[in-house]
């Protein structure tokens, strides 16, 4: 999963422009006028609807064959985006290749987020000996070569989607786990979580009630960021052959299948490629954006 080196300021309200406005009704407000953001957000909404909603509008069914019109090019055979070479529709395979994608993308971005969270707030919120150990170990997976390690846990646990999605899970929690560790380190210094502590909470409650609620913005900044990373990374190994294995589609294994007729047949490389490029852009885009927008000190 790609690294996102994701900066934000303290958890601290901005001066709100209306009287009883909250942080979060301010951040929606800010986000609103980051035109890329929201364009990215856009765009996202319509991917992940035409996934979800694939099999009413797919003109063919995702394994239907038309042997008559192999390599047919696009807007020819009755097929808008040409077929490949068993005769299936493009269009109708990107629909059904995007419902697996997305949800590989969205399934190992809350995974390693889930995990980075738990590191990060176990590291900061009782520091000494399980701080150093914890934060040791966020080193070791960093300095590792993640994307050969990926490619050879793809290939043991044969790329089944549950096993691509654990292990890009697995080693896409490090930069949140930092992240997190940071925040509850300044949070649980601050006056409301000693005044709790004084009136006799669990550490749980503190935790639970006290700080992660004011430590949410960067983790959803990072979750924003790691669906795109995890999606490129999906891709990547599906190219190799050791992520997503057909039958089932994904943008990745359509990628692969296209590189034997990149000259003969451009298009079946094109359409999946730019899915998850402009997938990943809109991504990244909506992650800046909301970097942005709950960051008070940056004027948008």
């Amino acid at each position: 999963m790609a690294r996102n080196a994701v900066t934000l300021a303290p958890v601290a309200p901005a001066a709100p422009a209306q009287a009883g406005e909250g942080y979060w009704r301010i951040a929606w407000r800010r986000l609103r006028k980051h035109h890329l953001a929201m364009g990215g957000l856009m765009v996202i909404v319509v991917l992940i609807a035409a996934a979800v909603f694939a099999p009413w509008i797919a003109p063919y069914r995702f394994e239907q064959i038309d042997l008559l019109n192999r390599f047919a090019r696009p807007f020819q055979a009755g097929h808008l985006l040409g077929t490949d070479d068993l005769g299936h529709d493009v269009l109708t395979r990107l629909l059904y290749a995007g419902r697996v994608s997305l949800l590989v993308g969205f399934a190992a971005a809350f995974s390693a987020v889930a995990l980075g969270t738990l590191v990060g707030v176990v590291a900061g919120f009782y520091g000494g000996i399980i701080d150093n150990i914890l934060m040791r170990l966020t080193d070791i997976v960093l300095t590792l070569p993640v994307f050969g390690v990926l490619l050879l846990l793809g290939r043991y646990f044969g790329g089944g989607l549950i096993a691509i999605i654990v292990i890009i899970g697995l080693f896409g929690w490090t930069v949140t786990s930092r992240l997190v560790r940071g925040e509850i380190l300044k949070l649980k210094h601050l006056d409301y979580s000693d005044a709790a502590r004084a009136l006799g909470a669990s550490e749980t409650r503190i935790i639970f009630r006290h700080l992660l609620p004011n430590a949410m913005a960067p983790i959803i900044v990072a979750a924003t960021l790691d669906v795109g990373g995890a999606i490129l990374t999906e891709a990547a190994l599906s190219y190799f052959g050791v992520g997503i294995q057909p039958p089932t589609p994904s943008w990745g294994n359509m990628l692969q299948n296209a590189q034997s007729y990149l000259w003969t047949s451009p298009w079946l490389a094109f359409w999946p490629g730019m899915m998850i490029f402009l997938t990943v852009l809109c991504f990244n885009f909506f992650g800046d954006g909301l970097r942005d927008a709950l960051d008070p000190r940056l004027k948008i």
